[in-house]
C-alpha cells in the first residue's frame, strides 16, 4: 500500500496563461474597427499514474482546483486522500495535469477505462456504457432547506465572484455559500461542469466544510452536475436555470435539495418533492 501522504496542492507552481485577451473586430454595419476582451480556453490533458485519461477544454484559471475536483466529481477518486501528487506543465494552449493516485483508485480506473473527449458543452463525452452514465451513488443523509432570505438578491450578489464573466463574458460560474448564508468562494470556466469541478476542488484543497452550505451554478442544471455534487457530499444545489427532468429525478432519489432561482419569480424547490 502506498504510504505517501495525500497532497491537495500542486507540487510545482506554474504560471497560468492569461484568462482573457483583447481581439480586433470590425462592425458589420459601418466597418468601424474596435477591440474587445474574449475568454480564453486551453486543452488540458489529464493523466493518472502515467495513463492518459481525458483532454478537457477549460479556462486557464485554477487548474489545480479543476484537476482535484474533476477527479472527485467524476468518481475516479473518493477524496483527496487518494491523490498523492499533482503536477502541472505545458504552456500556451496545451497544458498537462499529471496526478499520482492510490493503487485502489488506479485499479478501479483501469477496470472502468474510458477515454473522455472533453468539450465545453458536454459533461458525459466518451462514456461508453449506461452503467457509467447512470452510476450507483450513495444517497445523502438529507438536510434542511436554506432560509429564503439567503437567496434574496442572489443574482446581484454573485457578480462580485464572477470577475472574468464581468470582464469578457462567455463563462459559467459555480459558487459556495456557507452555513451562515455567506458567499464564500467562486470559480469560473467556459464549461459549466468545469466550473463546478473547480469549485469542488477548491473546497477540498482548502479544507472548507460544506455541511450546511450550498452550491450555486449559473448554468442549466443537468444530470452530470447532480452527480458531481452528490459525489462531493454537498447537500443543496441552487441553479439559476431550470433543471432537466432527469436531474430532478436524481436529486429526489438521492435526497439532494434542488432549488431553481428564476430571474423574475420566487425560488422553486424541486427536491425534496412538495408534500401533497
Amino acid at each position: 500500500m502506498n504510504s505517501k501522504p495525500p497532497v491537495c496542492t500542486a507540487s510545482l507552481p506554474l504560471a497560468m496563461p492569461a484568462a482573457s485577451n483583447t481581439y480586433d473586430y470590425v462592425q458589420l454595419s459601418d466597418g468601424e474597427r474596435d477591440r474587445t476582451p474574449l475568454a480564453e480556453e486551453v486543452a488540458l490533458a489529464i493523466a493518472y499514474n502515467g495513463l492518459n485519461q481525458a483532454v478537457m477544454l477549460v479556462s486557464p484559471t485554477d487548474l489545480e482546483d479543476f484537476a482535484v475536483g474533476f477527479s472527485v466529481g467524476s468518481g475516479i477518486v473518493e477524496g483527496t486522500a487518494e491523490i498523492y501528487d499533482l503536477k502541472l506543465s505545458g504552456n500556451g494552449s496545451a497544458m498537462y495535469a499529471e496526478l499520482e493516485i492510490s493503487s485502489r483508485a488506479f485499479w478501479n480506473l483501469k477496470n472502468q477505462r474510458r477515454q473522455l473527449a472533453g468539450t465545453s458543452g458536454c459533461g458525459l463525452c466518451g462514456v461508453e456504457a449506461l452503467e457509467q452514465a447512470l452510476p450507483e451513488l450513495a444517497e445523502l443523509p438529507g438536510a434542511p432547506l436554506p432560509p429564503a432570505q439567503w437567496l434574496a438578491g442572489l443574482r446581484e450578489r454573485i457578480d462580485a465572484f464572477q470577475p472574468l464573466g464581468q470582464h469578457c463574458g462567455a463563462v459559467h460560474a459555480a459558487l459556495f455559500m456557507d452555513r451562515e448564508g455567506q458567499l464564500l468562494i467562486g470559480r469560473e470556466d467556459i464549461g459549466r461542469h468545469n466550473a463546478l469541478d473547480k469549485l469542488i476542488g477548491a473546497l477540498l484543497r482548502q479544507g472548507i466544510d460544506s455541511q450546511g452550505g450550498l452550491a450555486i451554478v449559473t448554468s442549466r442544471c443537468s444530470l452530470e452536475l447532480i452527480q458531481k455534487v452528490l459525489r462531493a457530499g454537498i447537500q443543496t444545489l441552487v441553479s439559476l436555470s431550470a433543471p432537466t427532468g432527469l436531474a430532478l429525478q436524481w436529486a429526489r432519489k438521492h435526497n439532494l435539495n434542488l432549488i431553481h432561482l428564476p430571474k423574475h419569480s420566487a425560488p422553486r424547490v424541486y427536491s425534496p418533492a412538495a408534500l401533497s
